[in-house]
């Protein structure tokens, strides 16, 4: 940790409007919106954009985009993420998350030294899924080239060619599925030594389909004092491990029905039998 250079990852100015909101309204605004914390030091939702104190180049994507208002994720994990808090997200597809870890991505990126030559990137989205990886690396797109914050997706099942060549000439953002990564990494086409914003995207799906050795490998790589952002569907054991081992005090948003926290996955058989036949079962 010594000889690592400083960095900066606290960009969060409270607009005067979220400043001076009672905590009641702030907590009919929350249960309106199904949104529920853990944590220490929680900071109010942005209810709208323009309490965002979003830099102008992100306003005008998002008014490009036609957004009305944040989502639940958004309001409340915007000010956490731009705060450089580490934060668990449990919320389901179509919430909205990638714009709650990508919009505060752009601005971790913009406020640090730029890329030299044989930098890896600053921000990297690790994700289960090619079709995952792809989505993401289209929000990249609309709201970086704005501000000429760079991205590559990486993953398996495609020419490696392109992927290292993009790596090689440098990008703010990788977007990249575990395996992938991790063959770029031991061939040297990268590496993590800059990488300060850290998320994991469907955390409970990478880990259901055996990735946990992966992604502890690449985390090893980075910097202990990284911001780490975590997104999952669900809450099991293993994803509440996980968190546990590698974020840092963080805080935890779950969006919508609190079962969510429970997984789905589980397979329930109903048997159907005379009450006599139930001691045999």
């Amino acid at each position: 940790m010594n000889q690592l250079r400083p960095f900066a990852k606290n960009f969060y100015v409270p607009h005067p409007q979220i400043s001076a909101r009672q905590d009641f309204e702030v907590e009919g605004y929350r249960a309106g919106k199904e949104i529920t914390l853990k944590g220490s030091n929680l900071p109010h939702p942005i209810q709208r954009f323009e309490e965002a104190n979003f830099p102008e180049y992100i306003m005008n994507e998002i008014l490009k985009q036609g957004f009305s208002e944040p989502t639940s994720i958004q309001a409340q994990g915007w000010p956490i993420a731009m705060s450089g808090r580490d934060m668990v997200g449990i919320a389901q597809t179509g919430s909205g998350k990638t714009l709650a870890y990508m919009l505060p991505a752009t601005i971790h990126i913009n406020n640090q030294e730029r890329l030299s030559r044989g930098d890896g990137p600053i921000a990297l989205i690790l994700a289960p899924t090619r079709e995952l990886a792809q989505q993401i690396q289209t929000v990249a797109q609309d709201f970086g080239s704005s501000s000429f914050v760079r991205n590559t997706c990486i993953f398996g099942g495609a020419p490696k060619g392109p992927q290292m060549r993009d790596l090689e000439r440098g990008v703010e953002v990788c977007i990249a599925t575990p395996g992938r990564l991790i063959d770029m990494l031991e061939r040297g086409n990268t590496n993590l030594k800059r990488c300060t914003y850290l998320v994991l995207d469907e955390a409970d799906r990478m880990l259901d389909m055996g990735f946990e050795p992966q992604i502890r490998k690449i985390l090893e790589q980075i910097r202990p004092d990284r911001q780490t952002l975590m997104w999952s569907a669900t809450w099991p054991k293993e994803v509440r491990n996980l968190a546990e081992e590698f974020l840092t005090d963080y805080i935890q948003i779950n969006v919508g029905s609190l079962q969510l926290s429970a997984n789905h996955n589980i397979l329930q058989i109903v048997d159907v039998c005379q009450e006599h036949e139930k001691q045999q079962k």
